[in-house]
């Protein structure tokens, strides 16, 4: 326990239940030595307090006195400390470096469907390459996470930049020479064509290398630059990660409509393509200046036998069987949790592809003749949504508490979603006020959705033992890919825009079954759920 001792040394409400001591002196020779520099207040104890009776009531002022020496926090204090990051500088330069990715990432993400919609004018090659990549990363997620685990963090985040980048290039090269050369073909002729079979291939590594470089900076690198101890200033980096990514999507989203209103759509993808190339030495960069001004925080040791674990999981004779070992025992591990339904609840929400910003969404509108400078506009608008969200959630979870906030952001959703399936069956979006009803709708859903998902990983973490937080937090990842896999094999099937009522009734009905799941576990707790939600404002009302 010496080891977690830090420059200045404080213990902070504790309680000390001694028993059965022996008498004889205990030798200390096998404790690990105090990091150099490491003040510990020191406390003389008499030899009769280590006795397993109580103290005699004369004798209570003399061992108060004993224990007077022994600096302790204020409640003041102790917020003040976890309030504050552990690594400030290094935690401002990750929020840079997360901003400038996500905004590159971002820009392709809404550039690549609208060139297909461009290209064919069905959903079927979008709904394709999407499936493609929630399928790899359903199957690569558990050993991929397993890899980060157990690989230097600097060189993982440079090799796995450089995939992406490569990756998004020779996506972006192939839809550029689609659209110069293939003409109207019809959908099994363009299938089959190796241009799209080589795009399907890219963007599902691209995927894989995204989704691993997200996981890596929201569930490790964030957690050693704010500090495990210090929740407070965690729970603001994750706020702030949040409201970051949430502000490519919109910049990204607005800035590619923009440009398509004004240049052609393959113009459109070499300056994408541009920023591509310019990102990755920037980036490279950024990963080197947080390791350097957080005092090398993410060259903490690995264990021993990581070299051979690494090799053994990057043995491509091996690959099948450590993927499905990976799988099995994080589903093992998934399943055991305490806050299970708040996780499938999440998982239920990512069945949600057609009534949310994205490829789906993108295409149908294009497909409606909505104009692209529209369609930015909405993605923004959804974005701004979410960012808003990640400030209400907070006054919500203080006025109601984190469990009941929860509930609040999961029924919002569901009632705006059913409000934008309404109008979309009641007539033809195409007409400027159901548009904007269908659109708004959908926007302002958005609200409950980020709520949700703000105090949805709050719960997790709170429920998840940090031990095993790398490996739930990869299994979720995992499943909630399964979910929209499922929702993009039937929009593959019903491949035609006219379909794409059935697809909104699908994602209505996921939503609706997350909020009702969450609000009977809410009814019906656990007594580990009261224990892990003591300080709940619903269990404290409850225990009244």
């Amino acid at each position: 326990r010496s080891n977690n001792f830090v420059q200045r040394c404080y213990i902070a409400n504790v309680e000390v239940e001694v028993s059965n001591v022996n008498k004889e002196e205990e030798a200390f020779d096998d404790h690990p030595s105090l990091p150099p520099g490491c003040s510990i207040p020191v406390v003389n104890i008499l030899g009769d307090v280590l006795d397993s009776s109580p103290f005699p009531p004369h004798d209570s002022t003399q061992h108060h006195a004993d224990f007077e020496e022994l600096p302790v926090l204020s409640e003041g204090e102790q917020q003040t400390l976890a309030a504050t990051p552990a690594h400030p500088a290094g935690l401002y330069a990750l929020y840079v470096s997360y901003l400038f990715g996500n905004l590159v990432e971002q820009l392709w993400n809404f550039a690549w469907p609208a060139a297909l919609a461009i290209l064919h004018p069905s959903l079927l090659p979008v709904a394709i390459v999407g499936f493609f990549g929630k399928l790899s990363v359903f199957l690569g997620a558990p050993i991929v996470g397993k890899l980060m685990d157990h690989f230097p963090r600097i060189p993982m985040y440079t090799g796995l930049n450089a995939v992406q980048v490569a990756t998004q290039l020779i996506s972006a090269a192939m839809v550029i020479y689609a659209l110069k050369n293939a003409g109207r073909t019809s959908t099994s002729a363009l299938l089959l064509r190796p241009w799209f079979i080589v795009l399907v291939i890219a963007g599902a590594i691209e995927r894989l290398a995204g989704l691993a470089l997200g996981v890596s900076m929201e569930r490790d690198w964030v957690v050693l630059l704010a500090g495990t101890n210090r929740p407070v200033a965690l729970a603001q980096a994750n706020a702030m990660l949040n409201r970051l990514d949430l502000l490519c999507e919109t910049v990204g989203a607005s800035v590619f409509g923009l440009l398509l209103t004004k240049y052609d759509i393959v113009t459109c993808l070499k300056v994408s393509s541009a920023l591509m190339i310019c990102s990755f030495p920037i980036l490279v960069m950024l990963g080197q200046l947080i390791n350097s001004v957080s005092c090398h925080a993410l060259d903490s040791s690995r264990t021993p036998s990581d070299e051979s674990i690494c090799a053994d999981l990057l043995d491509v004779r091996k690959i099948v069987q450590n993927g499905l070992s990976s799988i099995k025992h994080g589903w093992n591990e998934y399943k055991q949790q305490t806050v299970l339904p708040a996780s499938v609840a999440t998982v239920f929400l990512n069945f949600n592809v057609a009534l949310a910003p994205g490829a789906i969404m993108t295409a149908l509108l294009m497909h409606r003749g909505i104009s692209p400078s529209i369609v930015g506009a909405f993605s923004g608008l959804c974005s701004v949504m979410g960012l808003v969200a990640t400030f209400i959630s907070s006054s919500l979870v203080k006025r109601v508490g984190i469990l009941k906030a929860g509930a609040a952001g999961l029924i919002f959703q569901a009632s705006l979603l059913s409000v934008a399936l309404t109008v979309y069956w009641a007539g033809p979006i195409s007409q400027r006020t159901p548009l904007l009803i269908f659109l708004a709708s959908i926007a302002l859903s958005r609200l409950g959705h980020m709520s949700y998902d703000v105090v949805g990983t709050q719960i997790i973490q709170t429920g998840v033992p940090a031990s095993k937080a790398n490996l739930i937090g990869g299994m979720e990842v995992s499943i909630a890919s399964l979910a929209e896999l499922v929702m993009l094999a039937m929009a593959i099937i019903a491949n035609d825009v006219s379909h794409f009522g059935f697809l909104a009734i699908l994602s209505v009905s996921s939503v609706a079954g997350a909020a009702w799941m969450f609000c009977r576990w809410l009814r019906n707790p656990t007594d580990e759920q009261r224990e892990l939600f003591i300080f709940d404002p619903h269990f404290q009302l409850q225990a009244t």
